[in-house]
């Protein structure tokens, strides 16, 4: 029987010879992941269980990002107890305030994923691991914690939609308008329950930082996962950042794809989504006339380094305009100083942005970031539900880093193909 590039993985990983949509399945995992928010509830439910121990220690990955550094008591008495759930299991792979990052940017540069592998995270955009070529899709903190005593997760075989992508981006446009773009054609539940996986000769057009950005959002179409072809992009993003052994899987060619969807990327716009859902999109040459209050530029979306050499090339020798917030959140500390050392965050401060240490904050309302009663903010994060930002009747405009950056410049949103100027 014909399989699913995420079919052929979650049948290795439950011993089959082969799987179908709809089959219940118990999968061995390679990778769980938690943050500060989730992982304290796991932890809760674990300790009723009659185990003593976590199953693979070295399987397991912890990284407080959303409210870290800790922004009120409470948050630090998660950090507190997760810190010493850590330290009790000998876990390794615990990543804080100075080695840390917005884990979805921290656990691919770290190794910690391979092709073929199987990962569950308590966190809605581990998704995003997809781009290597692995099955990863978030889960809840009671099956983190049944999956950190035996190593396995149960499953409902997903069905497949095919993405065909096709031709070249034009430039300003990136692996954040192919998502949204796809978003907008099929809605926020076009994907439900299904595995999207890309396929075609487009991808050979987008570097590992678009392909973490698409996958990243997956899920803002309903997807149980996203997943990448394994390609010479991706091995060797994979030989500089592991030693994990790895097999590599390719859908059959007759595989059961219930729908198969074609993007002409070189006829993509910069894309805009408007509030309150990530599918309410519009090519920015369609929008008219929007005025911010502030941009954020990072997240487990867009805040790797080729989405700040972006945003550095706009902003280079130009002023934020008078009155609008700028932050800017390196994914990780290797990010941060890779940006450092290239001159990027000079270029940021001096156009008037402000710079933070890695984290989710402003993304989810937490901190850092938040919103007041109508206001509006452009930003490369994954969602704008109503109040995501903060306040219920403000507003959050989603867009890559060109349109961000451009934005800040006008005090509106902006098409950044007519501001850019060619830095000398």
């Amino acid at each position: 029987m014909s399989m699913t590039m995420t079919q052929k993985i979650l049948s290795r990983k439950a011993d089959r010879q082969q799987v179908s949509e709809g089959e219940l399945i118990e999968a061995k995992l390679d990778l769980i992941v938690g943050n500060d928010i989730t992982t304290p509830v796991a932890i809760h439910e674990f300790n009723k269980l009659a185990v003593e121990v976590l199953f693979d220690k070295s399987k397991i990955a912890i990284v407080p990002d959303h409210f870290t550094p800790n922004k009120d008591i409470d948050s630090a008495e998660q950090c507190k107890l997760i810190r010493e759930f850590a330290r009790k299991h000998e876990i390794d792979n615990y990543f804080e305030i100075g080695e840390m990052g917005i884990e979805h940017g921290l656990i691919p540069e770290k190794g910690l994923v391979a092709p073929g592998d199987a990962v569950i995270g308590a966190d809605s955009h581990t998704c995003t691991y997809g781009a290597l070529g692995a099955f990863s899709t978030g889960i809840g903190s009671t099956d983190m914690a049944a999956a950190m005593a035996s190593g396995k997760c149960w499953f409902k075989v997903p069905g497949a939609i095919r993405v065909n992508l096709t031709g070249k981006p034009a430039p300003w446009v990136s692996g954040k308008d192919v998502i949204l773009h796809l978003i907008g054609e099929i809605g926020v539940d076009g994907a439900l329950y299904k595995s999207l996986e890309f396929a075609g000769s487009g991808i050979d057009h987008l570097s590992m930082d678009d392909r973490f950005c698409i996958a990243n959002m997956a899920i803002e179409a309903g997807a149980k996962n996203g997943i990448f072809p394994v390609d010479q992009i991706t091995l060797e993003y994979v030989d500089s950042h592991s030693t994990k052994t790895y097999e590599q899987y390719t859908a059959d060619k007759d595989a059961p794809y219930e729908l198969s969807l074609d993007i002409k990327m070189d006829d993509l716009s910069p894309t805009i989504s408007l509030p309150h859902l990530p599918s309410n999109t519009k090519r920015i040459e369609d929008v008219e006339d929007i005025k911010i209050d502030q941009v954020v530029i990072g997240s487990c979306t867009n805040g790797r380094i080729e989405d700040l050499r972006t945003a550095a090339r706009i902003l280079k020798g130009q002023k934020v305009c008078k009155g609008i917030r700028v932050l800017i959140i390196p994914v990780t500390q290797k990010v941060y100083l890779d940006a450092l050392r290239e001159g990027l965050l000079e270029i940021f401060i001096e156009a008037g942005a402000v710079v933070s240490t890695p984290t989710c904050g402003p993304c989810l309302g937490g901190h850092m970031g938040v919103l007041a009663r109508g206001e509006r903010a452009v930003a490369t994060t994954n969602r704008n539900f109503v109040g995501r930002m903060g306040h219920p009747e403000s507003e959050v405009y989603l867009a890559s880093p060109a349109v961000a950056a451009a934005s800040a410049l006008t005090g509106m949103i902006t098409d950044p193909r007519n501001i850019y100027k060619e830095n000398s």
